[in-house]
């Protein structure tokens, strides 16, 4: 098979972790005859940098041509006050890629249970999906600043929670069958239309599929308390970024979980939940293994490479179950020394 790649490792630890996650996959496509074509593009602050945008132009033809794009980690304190945010960019290409549907796997490993600040009697067996709206809400809606005051608009129409709902039906149907919708209704109309929406969809479409509503505090409280009573959850963009970096927490850190951004176009766009951690950009410390989840997400989802996703998968398992892993999980390993010794693993 042939992958074309368009590789955007961004800044902070984003270029360390990318690079651990291209080697591999080097790795498993010599190992199982795949040829992969993998370019790389600026984008973020570093292209704030060069080219004076977050989003070049060029960057953005790359990433609609490619057949999938993996991602580093954008921002940092030197960019965070500017006119010009790397921030911009991301909700940009979102938009212009069309990624209205951030999946985020949470799930536990028996092996890190003891790294968890939550009890082990709690986090045994959790395995989440969060769906989370990505192209809408609050963070795409007008903004104003007027004298003494601000306004951020939030703003859904049915149709767009229509296809994300039905996105989330989909995949609880190939899994539990248990959907939980989280909102605001008693308060927000936007979370009125979010619940009304989600009834209809779930009702005449997918009956088969148990729904549950929670409010976004309960949720929040109940992810903590009772995670495991949770298998797939849909929400809307604030939410699902509050609620799935709450979650990140369940397994250990936020280092270990991975996300694909998918939608209208054959394009998704593969990054771990992290940001770019500029204070240890450099030190080779970074945990490259969300990084390398989404490598792996990007096999199965993208390709359908499902032998070739499993042994990454695999590998990242046993280096956890051997206690090698970086210092986020009181581990001894660099970021580097993963990357070797999971290649060396692969091949």
């Amino acid at each position: 098979m042939k992958m074309k790649i368009a590789y955007i490792p961004g800044d902070g630890i984003g270029p360390e972790i990318g690079k651990v996650a291209v080697d591999i996959l080097q790795t498993v496509a010599n190992k199982y005859g795949h040829e992969v074509d993998i370019k790389e593009y600026d984008f973020g602050g570093i292209a704030i940098d060069n080219h004076g945008e977050p989003l070049p132009k060029e960057t953005l033809q790359a990433c609609k041509d490619a057949d999938a794009v993996l991602l580093g980690a954008i921002g940092g304190p030197k960019w965070a006050h500017g006119e010009i945010t790397p921030e911009k960019g991301i909700l940009a290409l979102r938009k212009e890629m069309g990624t209205f549907a951030n999946l985020r796997p949470v799930k536990t490993w028996e092996a890190l249970y003891d790294r968890s600040p939550l009890k082990t009697d709690r986090i045994k067996g959790v395995d989440i999906m969060f769906v989370r709206e990505l192209t809408g809400g609050i963070y795409f809606g007008k903004k104003t600043r007027v004298g003494d005051t601000a306004t951020d608009t939030c703003e859904y129409s049915v149709y767009e929670v229509e296809r994300i709902v039905r996105v989330a039906c989909e995949i609880a149907m190939k899994r539990k069958k248990r959907l939980t919708s989280v909102d605001k209704a008693n308060v927000l109309e936007t979370s009125r239309l979010w619940r009304e929406v989600t009834i209809r969809i779930v009702e005449t479409e997918y009956p088969e599929l148990e729904l549950e509503h929670y409010y976004v505090d309960a949720a929040s409280m109940h992810l903590l308390s009772r995670p495991t009573d949770f298998d797939v959850v849909v929400t809307e963009n604030m939410f699902g970024d509050i609620l799935s970096d709450e979650a990140s927490m369940i397994p250990g850190s936020l280092g270990l979980l991975p996300s694909s951004s998918q939608g209208d176009s054959k394009t998704a766009i593969y990054e771990p939940i992290h940001g770019s951690a500029p204070d240890i950009a450099g030190k080779n410390i970074a945990n490259p293994f969300g990084m390398i989840l989404s490598m792996s997400m990007m096999l199965r989802q993208s390709f359908g490479l499902e032998i070739e996703a499993r042994a990454v998968e695999d590998a990242v398992e046993q280096m956890m179950e051997n206690g090698e892993y970086t210092s986020d999980l009181d581990g001894i390993f660099s970021t580097s020394a993963v990357g070797e010794k999971l290649c060396a693993m692969l091949r």
